[in-house]
């Protein structure tokens, strides 16, 4: 026996008693009813679309609730959804709306233009406290709303002309309108249902939704189950009666469900066991794909010393990414220096700094600590995870921690935290340093950037620049594309190689697991959408 084939025997006997020992103990109750499962990562913290940030509730709550757009599922561009037309000014400034006649709630009441102001309104409100509302930013008075300038709802530039039509009044050109449309913080959600529940409506019996699916039950920490619902107006189109949502944070208990038949879909290459990531990816019902999404860091810059950009450059040019990709990773990542990841079209953009621990000594002890002496011990923060290539946030806070002990001699703790907490924490500004991540809205670099507007609910940093907000706000204000994708490039150099808020670390590579011969419908494409009202299962030949 071969060398290789020694390795490989050892490999998959090892996966083999992988899946004997997680054994019963990995499975839940059967599913026999369920046409598809799917397990999702994390139980998701809320299903309310004006509140959701996190990859796995988007994924449900977009089957719920559906807004004037949807994403294709081929491709993620924008397609019609509630709306079936719709009209464009010649400033590209005004959007007239027409929606479908046939468009209802699942409970059988019509879904009227009202039905979309009262929604946006609620996400912009700011007793919503929706982190995703700087979206709807691009409507006319919609910022000065949302920071309880403006009082008055009836100055948003989105109105009623009809009980179907539509009229939105943006301040200015949006080449992506189309796109923020489809996202969850933008769908219509039921108000009588919100007013008559309140905090509590996403329980209300029966749930009015607009998406496909309706939510048959959520059971915290065993399943989401969705069942096909009858009224949508696509509802031909949609392949299975009922799909099961599994929260699993278990890269063992995912393997172990998937290769016994108890799951049909595992979407996120964090529930794949890492010591046998490189032999699954060899498996043709493992698919590898690029996507947008960037890991970065995070930090406080209202905090000493991390308020100096000069602290924040040194500590960037101390990390060696590749070795980050080549040591830990290991799918296929690619070092990342600036946020916005290739294959946003047309736009170049800048190149981010580079390893260079010397330079990066130097500005430490232009800053006051040379060699590191004086400078304080700091926290780094992670999300705790259940095991498999999430545990890869632990391993890159030790190899940052290496890191910067050998080049610059500063000391740093690593501080792990639950999950909700790590988010809490985020939006308090209760850190120091953290990981963190984003993966693209839409397939612009506007997505990765508009996180940083000074007014962001996704900022999570506490910078503020006028700089970078006067450079973004002009170049959305552009209706040339060409001049309006250089005014975004320097605007990303200001964030990544001056002012640094963030360091960008790889940008992601995603592997989702299922057998192609049984899923029909999952089409890889650069945002990582997949309607599941589009997936099918068959049975092979």
């Amino acid at each position: 026996m071969s060398r290789s084939e020694k390795t490989k025997s050892l490999a998959f006997g090892f996966l083999a008693a992988l899946i004997l020992a997680v054994g019963s103990a990995g499975c839940r109750e059967s599913t026999p009813h369920a046409d598809l499962v799917i397990l999702n990562g994390a139980e998701p913290e809320s299903l309310d679309p004006a509140a959701v940030t996190s990859q796995p509730d988007l994924r449900v709550v977009s089957a719920l609730f559906e807004g004037l757009t949807r994403p294709d599922p081929i491709t993620g561009n924008p397609i019609p959804g509630l709306a079936e037309r719709w009209e464009i000014s010649p400033d590209q400034a005004q959007f007239t709306f027409y929606l479908r006649s046939n468009a209802v709630w699942s409970t059988g009441e019509s879904i009227l233009a009202e039905d979309v102001v009262y929604s946006w309104r609620r996400t912009l409100d700011p007793a919503t406290a929706s982190d995703y509302a700087g979206q709807l930013f691009y409507l006319k008075n919609a910022e000065e709303f949302n920071r309880g300038l403006l009082k008055d709802p009836n100055r948003l530039g989105i109105r009623a002309i009809g009980s179907r039509i539509l009229q939105v009044t943006l301040k200015q050109p949006s080449f992506f309108f189309l796109d923020l449309c489809t996202l969850p913080a933008l769908a219509v959600v039921p108000r009588r249902a919100i007013e008559q529940h309140g905090d509590f409506w996403i329980k209300a019996q029966p749930l009015p939704v607009s998406g496909a699916y309706e939510l048959d039950r959520w059971r915290v920490n065993d399943r989401i189950r969705l069942r096909k619902n009858p009224r949508y107006w696509d509802a031909a189109n949609t392949q299975n009666q009922l799909v099961d949502i599994l929260p699993i944070g278990s890269a063992s208990t995912a393997l172990n469900l998937f290769m016994t038949g108890g799951a049909d879909i595992v979407w996120d290459k964090e529930l794949i066991p890492v010591e046998l990531l490189d032999l699954l990816l060899k498996r043709p019902d493992f698919h590898p794909f690029d996507y947008l999404g960037t890991y970065f860091i995070r930090f406080n810059v209202t905090q000493k010393p991390f308020d100096d950009p000069r602290i924040r450059r040194a500590l960037a040019m101390a990390i060696d990414k590749r070795r980050l990709v080549e040591k830990i990773t290991r799918a296929g990542e690619k070092p990342a220096g600036q946020m916005t990841p290739p294959g946003v079209p047309d736009y170049t953009p800048p190149g981010g700094l580079h390893y260079n621990p010397e330079l990066g000594r130097q500005l430490l002890r232009d800053a006051g600590y040379p060699e590191g002496r004086g400078f304080p011990a700091f926290k780094y923060m992670f999300n705790a995870a259940a095991g498999g290539v999430a545990n890869n946030h632990q391993k890159i806070g030790v190899e940052l921690q290496q890191m910067w002990k050998e080049a610059l001699g500063i000391d740093m703790e690593l501080r792990q935290v639950e999950t909700a907490i790590f988010f809490a924490a985020q939006t308090a500004l209760d850190y120091q340093v953290c990981r963190s991540s984003w993966v693209g809205d839409y397939n612009d670099p506007n997505t990765f950037l508009d996180l940083f507007l000074s007014h962001s609910g996704n900022n999570r940093t506490g910078w503020k620049n006028e700089r970078f907000d006067q450079l973004l706000e002009s170049a959305n204000r552009q209706t040339n594309g060409v001049q309006r994708k250089v005014m975004l490039g320097q605007a990303e150099q200001l964030l990544v190689e001056q002012e640094l808020p963030v360091i960008p670390l790889y940008f992601y590579r995603g592997v989702a697991y299922y057998d192609s011969r049984k899923i029909q419908g999952v089409h890889t494409n650069i945002l990582d959408l997949h309607p599941i009202n589009a997936i099918r299962k068959i049975q092979p030949d």
